[in-house]
């Protein structure tokens, strides 16, 4: 009984750029984790330790027209991106929560593969609070923790 379902470990690299009229910001990290595949899902999962040594579990849910990045631990949030849409939750984290408003104006992904890294591109614009919106992008790169 098949039902399609693969489960692979695998090397994340997370590239986050934000723009702020110009002033860029860039945010690096690297993980290992579980790529889940199953139909036109892929579920990638994946611990990140903080500064303050907490552990954040994250799960990043992708299908065609859409992702949700969903964190839980000292972290907490659900943010989905929409092409074209704006969606709205939460972060919640020691110092307080923060309202965010996300539009989503780019996803590009590339499924991983036996002969290719996966890749995720996400560009979307992002108000903190109501303030104004800043560009940011975000990169993932998914590589078969064998072939890394």
């Amino acid at each position: 009984m098949s039902n399609n379902k693969q489960q692979t470990a695998v090397w994340i690299e997370l590239y986050t750029t934000i723009n702020d009229n110009g002033q860029k910001e860039f945010h690096e990290s690297k993980q290992t984790g579980t790529l889940y595949q199953k139909g036109n899902i892929d579920v990638l999962t994946f611990e990140e330790v903080l500064e303050d040594a907490s552990v954040v579990k994250n799960m990043i849910t992708i299908q065609r027209e859409k992702v949700n990045l969903k964190r839980s631990g000292n972290v907490t949030m659900n943010q989905q991106f929409h092409m074209n849409q704006t969606t709205e939750n939460v972060l919640k984290h020691p110092y307080g929560n923060i309202h965010m408003e996300t539009y989503t104006t780019a996803i590009v992904y590339e499924p991983l593969s036996s002969t290719k890294n996966g890749n995720l591109q996400i560009v979307y614009d992002l108000k903190l609070n109501g303030q104004d919106a800043r560009q940011q992008t975000l990169d993932l790169v998914i590589k078969e923790e064998d072939m890394a």
